[in-house]
Order: structure tokens, then sequence, then C-alpha cells
């Protein structure tokens, strides 16, 4: 089944060869390699005013990231200038901000473009593609939509007519003041663990509310010196050398976590160490003490949580929630605690992206649709079937409980650039994953996590769809991923010549931001070639 053009489709709609949705690392990686690569016909469409995807959204108290600074960067653009082991959101945000003006793709992006919808017409092989700012028709569609994008907010009942602030933690309200109020923080994740010791100090009172403990490990973290920074940006090949250090180091967690459980016992063995150091008050110890192993859930690290849960105005609550008043949160015990502020740390929408209802597939059906008859299933990360000529960054089974995912996205943007050779190579109008090869890769999958901590470990997670299947996280080596990405793999897929095609409707190029147009060449500029390494 095909989808014709709609009645209520523009007519006039603008065509441009490939169109990439989201500008975080992933969509903002792509712009780049394709712009280094020469191919001017595409665009970025980012909802927000700026690059950055998540590390732009997430300004809360205390955000910063959990993987070192020297692996969360592009391999073809380190930066000697980290302050510190493990960045601050600030950091990393004004370090994707500087690449993105370094590699002259800004002009190559519509910012606060909403993506409505994604529709494939099967009649002009091309994507329909719906945005706050006019409709699009690509040839290609590359969604760069990360993970960790659609806040999830607790189903509780009368939370909407609590009367405080409420927010999201990754939507910080920061007109809100805190400093001397009642507040509760709901969840103890890894947002809430940074945001819980940034405001404890500040608040009246705090409430914690945990519905799962989970597993902490102390923060290596500490300041650069100024030897090291020197030699960072002057010594050759010095920073290029602590990033492969560490990536090796990190990479042999893959061994208790993906192949033999057994062997995160000295991890475990770490945490409740810290645990024990960090709180004295055995009720406190056993309320934070995880029932499950270590690694099934995602590891967290931090040197101040533990200690702010022992102060005196910090309250750890384990009973579950019941309701929500208009100026306090009840639980299912009974006990009611008055607060003036809630700040709603629940994670977000992973294998149920509410992006999934708006990318409609060859037959008519979302996204969505198929994911809930089926599973969340894609091949490499990078492309489903029944969505020809889409590709996928950060797609299924493509995330990490140990390393970057920086390396991840680079490996599958090294896919993508290789598919679009091809495509042009040979002239083809269409490409689609083959069903059974997609079929048979989830399978081999879905065998490696069966043996993992994530599938054995004793808990439930977010890693894992409605269907019990691990859809979210990579069951091996990151190295091993990269070199089955390193080429894209035709004989997987269907394809069909543009010269078997039908002659697509007639549409104008897409106007950039700068005002000029697709076909028209930009300034050269002489930055370094991109190539993941």
């Amino acid at each position: 089944m095909s989808l014709p053009v709609t009645d209520t489709f523009a007519s006039d709609a603008k065509y441009v060869e490939t169109l990439i949705i989201g500008s975080g690392f992933a969509g903002l990686g792509a712009a780049i390699r394709l712009a280094q690569k020469g191919k001017r016909d595409f665009l970025v469409l980012e909802r927000g005013s700026d690059v950055g995807g998540t590390w732009r959204d997430n300004t809360y108290p205390g955000a910063a990231c959990d993987v070192p600074s020297q692996l969360y960067s592009y391999s073809f653009a380190l930066n000697p200038e980290w302050t510190r082991s493990f960045s601050t959101q600030p950091e990393i945000q004004q370090y994707i901000q500087s690449v993105s003006k370094k590699y002259n793709v800004l002009d190559k992006h519509i910012f606060d473009c909403a993506v409505h919808s994604a529709h494939w017409n099967g009649e002009t092989s091309q994507w329909q593609v719906r945005t706050s700012k006019g409709d699009f028709l690509a040839k290609i569609v590359v969604t760069a939509v990360g993970a960790l994008c659609e806040p999830s907010l607790p189903d509780i009942e009368g939370i909407d007519g609590f009367e405080g602030e409420i927010f999201h933690s990754a939507q910080w309200n920061h007109d809100a003041e805190l400093t001397g109020k009642r507040v509760a923080v709901i969840g103890t994740g890894a947002s809430a663990i940074q945001i819980i010791p940034a405001i404890g100090k500040k608040v009246e009172h705090l409430d914690v509310y945990q519905r799962t403990a989970p597993w902490i490990l102390p923060r290596a973290d500490r300041e650069f010196t100024k030897a090291e920074h020197l030699a960072f940006k002057y010594l050759p090949g010095f920073q290029r050398l602590c990033r492969a250090g560490i990536y090796w180091m990190r990479e042999t967690q893959v061994v208790g976590l993906a192949k033999a459980p057994i062997f995160m016992k000295p991890l475990q063995f770490a945490a409740e160490r810290h645990m024990r150091r960090q709180i004295k008050d055995k009720d406190l110890r056993r309320k934070v003490t995880p029932n499950f192993q270590i690694g099934c859930k995602r590891m967290l690290i931090s040197n101040n949580y533990y200690p702010t849960l022992a102060r005196d105005n910090v309250d750890l609550v384990t009973d579950g929630i019941a309701r929500v008043t208009a100026n306090s949160v009840i639980t299912k015990d009974g006990t009611e605690r008055e607060v003036d502020a809630i700040v709603v740390a629940t994670g977000f929408h992973v294998t149920d992206s509410p992006t999934y209802g708006t990318i409609f597939g060859k037959d008519g059906r979302s996204l969505a649709e198929v994911f809930d008859a089926s599973g969340q299933q894609g091949y490499k990360g990078a492309a489903i079937a029944n969505y020809p000529n889409m590709f996928f960054l950060v797609g299924p089974n493509t995330g990490l409980g140990h390393t970057s995912m920086v390396f991840m996205i680079e490996s599958q943007i090294n896919y993508l650039a290789d598919a679009l050779d091809t495509i042009e190579r040979h002239d083809l109008g269409t490409v689609e994953v083959r069903k059974d090869a997609q079929d048979s890769y989830n399978k081999n999958l879905q065998e490696k996590l069966s043996h993992s901590v994530w599938n054995n470990g004793g808990c439930a997670s977010w890693y894992l769809d409605k269907h019990g299947n691990n859809t979210t996280l990579w069951p091996g080596f990151t190295f091993d991923f990269r070199r089955q990405t390193r080429r894209f793999d035709l004989a997987a897929y269907d394809s069909v010549a543009t010269k078997d095609l039908p002659e697509p409707a007639a549409a104008p190029a897409v106007a950039l931001v700068t005002g000029e147009r697709l076909d028209k060449d930009d300034n050269d500029n002489d930055n370094d070639k991109v190539s993941a390494q």
C-alpha cells in the first residue's frame, strides 16, 4: 500500500534531497559529514532554537555528563578546553555550538521547526514531511531524534491540580525560586541524583520519592591541571592517547554487562563500599540498597547524593505516591506531606516515544503501530523494514550502558554516509532493508542479550519494551558495532533504480536560512575532513 499525496499536503511543498530531523550530537554530526563530503542538497530541521538536543534542553541545577569528557566529543573535533574529567552541561553545550560554527553547517539548519509528520508516498517515492514552517518533499529522511528528548510524566491522581510550582527536570523553570521552600522530587534516576544535591542545601525541606533504589558508584571527577591543558593543546597525540586509554578501560565492562554478569561483582562491591562509607544510618542504608544486580539498570555516579539524603532537612520516601492535592503529596500509607514545589524527574519516553506516531511507512502504518505489534526492531540501528529511504541515528539497540554514545553515533554516521554514496553511485531511487535481513539480525541480537545482566539482573528497566525484549542496548563491544557499520551492505536491502521509478512531482528548491538556494554553492572552507576514528 502506498500513500498518495493528501489533499491537505501543500502543492508548493519545497523539495530537498536529504532531510535530517534533529540537531543534537547525531543530527549535527550527520550534517557535518554530508557537508564535508561535498553534498549540498540537505537541510536539518530542529524544533529548538539552537543545536545541542538534550544538552540544550536539560539545564537543571547540577546537570553534567556521566561519561568522561575525553570520550564525550566527536573524534574529529577533540576539545582541549574541557575544564574537568566529567563535563558539566554548559561546557558540553558550548562545545556543540563551537563545532557547529567551526564546520559551517548552521546555514543548513531551520530552527524552531517542529516536525509534525512524515509520510512515505509510494507514487512519487518521496517523503512528505509536514512541519511548523511549511511542507517539504525529500528523497531521503534521516531521523536523529534522540532517546532522551520526550519527557515522561507520571500518571498520578490529582497532579494536574497541584497549585505550586511543578515542572519536569528536562523543562526546568529557572524563574521558580526554590530557596527556603518545601520541595518534592519524584524519581531517583540519573537526573534526580544530580538535582537533589544541587538544591538540598538551599531548600527548607526536601522529600525524595524513590520507587527503585539505583546502584551508585563514586564519581572520579576533578579539574584538569594547567599542565594537562597545555599537553592537550600542544603535545601531538596526547589527548587522543588519553581518550584511547579511557575507551579501552570502559570496554572491559562489556564482559560483565553483556557476556558474563558474574564479572560485575567487583563493581557491585565498589558500590556497596561507597554506600557504607557515605551513609552511617542503617535504616537509610537499607532504603537505598538496590534489590537487583548492578548493571541491570543504568549505573549512576555521584559523590554527594548519599550525603544529601543524610541531611536533617531531607527525607527519603519509599512508600508509593497515592495522589497529589493542591498543596501536598499523599503516599499509599496515608501520610500527607505539604510541599510548595514538585520536580518531576521520571525520565523519558524511550521505547514508546511520541515521535513514533508521526512517521508513516509504505503500508500507511506508523512506527508506533509497527513497534506495538512486533516490538521495536531495526537493522543495525539504522534502517527499519517498511520505511524506504529512511535512516535512523540512535535507532533500536544502539544504546550503551558503559561508554560514550558519541562513538556509536559516529559509527552510524559512517554507515549513513556510505549508504548515500552507494545510492548516488548506483543511481538508486529507493532502498529498503529486507524484512528477512532485519528479522535475522534481531534474532541474533536477542540471543546475545539473553546472556546479559540487563536481561538477567532481576530488575525492570526502560531498556525493555512491553514485549519484554531489550530493544535499547547494544549487546557487545562498541568496536564490533563500528566494524559492522563501516560499510553500507546493499545486499541486505531491496533497491529500485531511479530510471525505474515514476517521475516525481516538481517542487521548488528550499530557501536556506541565509536566503541562498540549495543549488547555489557556498563559499569554500578549509575545515578538516571528517572521518570517525
